[in-house]
């Protein structure tokens, strides 16, 4: 059964301007059995579910990120990027493909998040977005340490392309992760900042992923039912730089 959330934005992206882009349907039909309960928990979860942080009535640059499973040589995986160390902005940082969207992706509260998606992964990692099946649209989040207010967009990698990095000034390399080494146990800890601030974080691919995209990826894993009790105590600091 397809949820409201998804339903409107086909509807928006139906009557929106023929010159910001094609329509892209929003689906979960023919999924595989084990991207079922991701799409379950993307249909009805809410924003405090996902993240304390929730985006203000009014300002913050509207952004999306595209959260794409594939199914790779061990089983189910997610497609991360590591940016570029010299960026302003999370430098080093593991992240989803993603960005600030553009005038023409259309309006952030129809089509313009999952166009912005797709755009920016292909912008960044080469992506050929006519392989991935969009099957969910999760609620805004907010980045407070950038202002960003966050649309994450779920997609299935359906006809996988070759990725990496396009441009080594935004972007260090592109990878991907097995959800098995993202719901082991051995590979998770929680980051403590200076700040005081905590958080879940993955070890993997010889990378720390924390912050926002770690937080998504934990929910996700919740949510969906695929998450295996771990050590919270086991901490990795970071620095006042991150």
């Amino acid at each position: 059964m397809r949820s409201a959330r998804e339903q409107r934005y086909d509807e928006e992206a139906a009557m929106g301007d023929a010159a910001s882009g094609p329509e892209i349907p929003v689906s979960a039909d023919g999924l595989p059995d084990w991207l079922a309960p991701v799409a379950r928990a993307a249909a009805t979860v809410q924003p405090r579910q996902l993240s304390r942080f929730l985006p203000p009535e009014s300002g913050g640059r509207q952004s999306a990120v595209l959260i794409l499973f594939g199914h790779g040589p061990r089983g189910p995986e997610l497609l991360l990027m590591e940016r570029a160390g010299t960026l302003r902005s999370h430098a080093g940082q593991p992240s989803f493909p993603g960005g600030a969207l553009d005038p023409e992706d259309g309006d952030a509260d129809g089509p313009g998040p999952v166009r912005a998606a797709l755009r920016e992964a292909r912008e960044e990692t080469g992506l050929d977005p006519s392989g991935v099946q969009v099957f969910g649209v999760l609620p805004r989040l907010y980045i407070p340490v950038s202002g960003f207010v966050v649309t994450p967009v779920l997609g299935w990698w359906r006809r996988p392309t070759p990725v990496g990095a396009v441009d080594q000034a935004e972007t260090a390399r592109v990878f991907t992760v097995p959800v098995a080494d993202l719901t082991d146990p051995a590979h998770r800890v929680t980051t403590r900042h200076p700040s005081g601030h905590t958080g879940p974080a993955f070890l993997v691919e010889n990378a720390l992923v924390w912050g926002f995209t770690a937080g998504v990826i934990d929910r996700i894993l919740h949510y969906a039912g695929w998450e295996i009790p771990w050590d919270r105590d086991k901490a990795v600091p970071l620095d006042w730089r991150s």
